[in-house]
């Protein structure tokens, strides 16, 4: 299967809407300095499955996005803290952030009274844009059997947020090495 990125006629409908850097800086997504993450944490990007915490989305391992997924663990008939992380390409951590960007402007619209649950999970004047990216991501981000990797995670709150209490906070994440016998 080729890249969709390849196609003439579909270029411009792919090209991202907003550029998103994955290195952390002053000016990136959900501005930030780099004081703000712990020593050996890396920042969480996108949450898009969220079970008692964090089981799918995307977050840097060592600098640099990756998809992350939850591991459940049969034995115990429940999530672990191992997750598969597969590396991303430019191309499509951009058009996932430019998707969980139309999702946040939902979500801090729909804190602050200004929507309601009908229009989820984007508002109306980007509903379009978001069910072609959802096209997109649903197809691609996945867990890459040929690149993946297994990690603990450790996740934990990334500062402080002016958002509402009850709306999604900012995160950072350790990771680090399974144990032997995983």
């Amino acid at each position: 299967m080729g890249s969709p990125f390849n196609s003439a006629t579909s270029r411009d409908f792919l090209r991202p809407r907003a550029i998103y850097s994955s290195r952390v800086s002053a000016n990136q997504f959900h501005i930030m300095t780099t004081e703000e993450l712990k020593f050996g944490f890396d920042i969480v990007f996108t949450v898009t499955d969220y079970q008692d915490g964090p089981r799918k989305g995307i977050a840097n391992y060592r600098g640099e996005p990756h998809f992350y997924e939850c591991i459940f663990n049969d034995a115990r008939d429940g999530y672990s803290d191992s997750f598969r992380l597969t590396p991303l390409d430019t191309e499509l951590f951009q058009l996932a952030m430019e998707d969980w960007e139309i999702w946040r402007r939902w979500e801090t619209a729909f804190h602050s009274q200004k929507t309601d649950r009908s229009s989820h999970p984007a508002l109306p004047r980007e509903a379009n844009r978001h069910a072609e990216l959802k096209r997109i991501i649903d197809r691609l981000l996945v867990t890459d059997p040929r690149k993946v990797f297994v990690k603990v995670g450790r996740f934990e709150v990334l500062g402080t947020s002016t958002l509402p209490k009850s709306a999604p906070q900012r995160l950072q994440v350790e990771w680090t090495e399974p144990p032997p016998d995983a």
